[in-house]
């Protein structure tokens, strides 16, 4: 099991790729790299779902299949983009509220 720290992993910023990203940044990596990430990933974070995709893709490549091209230092996180400055939410006020005629059917005091 490693113990080692995240930056001498074979993914960079390895705990912060997103899950649904994750799939194919390990695709480039050998079972001895994809042991490693189980290792950490084990030993520091436990995430269920990326130890089960590390698990089957460990099992894919002892069954024969073969890393796939690609540099996985290229991977690079997913960050959300600032919102857009033209944004229309909030810049409208809604529509004027006017009181039903005769009284307010869920206050009690004021029947219809």
């Amino acid at each position: 099991m490693s113990t080692q720290p995240q930056g001498a992993l074979p993914l960079p910023e390895f705990e912060h790729i997103p899950f649904g990203s994750l799939a194919a940044a390990v695709r480039s990596l050998d079972i001895q790299q994809v042991e490693q990430l189980i290792g950490y990933e084990r030993n520091h974070g436990q995430r269920i779902l990326v130890l089960e995709l590390l698990e089957h893709r460990r099992d894919e490549l002892r069954d024969g299949a073969q890393p796939t091209s690609g540099s996985p230092g290229a991977m690079k996180p997913e960050v959300a983009g600032s919102p857009d400055s033209d944004s229309a939410v909030g810049a409208e006020p809604g529509p004027a509220v006017n009181p039903p005629a005769h009284g307010e059917p869920t206050n009690p005091a004021q029947p219809r």
